[in-house]
């Protein structure tokens, strides 16, 4: 294999845990290795979140091109199929155009289906996905997550009794293809076999983490963030629906409630946030282990050490 093909056919994934200035990297890197962005976090995913999701700005965008940012509606389901869906056409149209496809994010599911693939479930209908929701809505997470364990009891221990979302997932997939979700995932294969992989994990040390998320867990009380929620509440969205976990919406609601003042939903978004970092921090200590961990304060040493990593 040629040089040239093993450039044309790299892929870059830059994974970290919130605030650790992943997009801002992935920028700088782009720059510098004729790359494109491509998004590989969850809530950024939303079109009616821009704020308390901290996706990148119009000037960054302007900079370098993003691809998957805001293009999805909260009041549809997303999994991580559909995403990886469109990540390959975008990684292949990158690849194709002789840019670099630079995968950047904190979701680990998202990372996981990329070096390792996911199941291929057959296609669940619209019907029967409903049917399965409206039961949900009806009897309520509890009752439901009881149904789930009846009829495969291995959830019990890789499923949280509260997660709506992974419940109606594996109730649904148990019920329509008789098999468990976790004998689908036992035999994968990633897409991305003959591509040149390069896994860079943002590892940020935890007093300046905990500095920036409290920094811009402020920064999104003074912008917009009051009027996102907002609007979402006003769309009345489905309990089940994984937007619903965004970081700050509850938060927001009962401020705007009254129930809390500003001050303390500022603090319970900033612990929430500290929380979902320390989750990111052991979901790669579990699941990328292969990853290359690289830290700099200073972005651009930071950006040289990954230019000499990939390299």
């Amino acid at each position: 294999m040629n040089k040239k093909l093993t450039f044309q056919k790299k892929i870059v994934l830059i994974a970290g845990p919130t605030a650790s200035g992943k997009s801002k990297i992935a920028i700088l890197l782009a720059k510098k290795i004729n790359g494109e962005i491509i998004n590989a976090d969850s809530m950024q995913i939303y079109k009616d979140f821009s704020i308390l999701t901290s996706r990148p700005s119009k000037k960054d965008i302007n900079e370098v091109k993003h691809h998957l940012y805001g293009i999805f509606s909260v009041k549809k389901y997303f999994s991580t199929g559909d995403w990886l869906l469109l990540a390959k056409k975008e990684i292949n149209q990158c690849i194709k155009k002789k840019k670099i496809p630079i995968l950047v994010g904190g979701t680990g599911l998202y990372f996981n289906a990329i070096t390792k693939g996911i199941s291929k479930i057959p296609q669940i209908t619209k019907k029967f996905r409903k049917k399965n929701r409206e039961l949900h809505k009806k009897i309520g997470q509890k009752s439901f997550y009881e149904k789930l364990i009846s009829i495969d009891p291995i959830c019990k221990i890789k499923i949280s009794s509260n997660d709506s979302q992974r419940t109606l997932r594996a109730y649904e997939v148990k019920m329509f293809t008789k098999k468990s979700l976790y004998e689908w995932s036992s035999n994968t294969k990633s897409d991305f076999l003959n591509y040149d992989i390069k896994k860079i994990f943002i590892n940020s040390p935890r007093e300046e983490l905990l500095k920036k998320i409290s920094k811009r867990t402020r920064a999104m009380f003074k912008d917009r963030c009051k009027e996102e929620v907002k609007k979402f509440l006003k769309l009345k969205i489905d309990k089940s629906l994984s937007a619903n976990k965004i970081i700050g919406i509850s938060e927001i609601k009962d401020y705007l409630k009254g129930l809390i003042t500003l001050e303390k939903a500022v603090e319970l978004v900033n612990i929430r946030t500290r929380q979902y970092a320390k989750r990111q921090n052991t979901w790669s200590r579990g699941h990328m282990s292969t990853w290359k961990k690289l830290y700099s304060k200073d972005f651009s040493v930071l950006t040289k050490k990954i230019l000499k990593e990939i390299s």
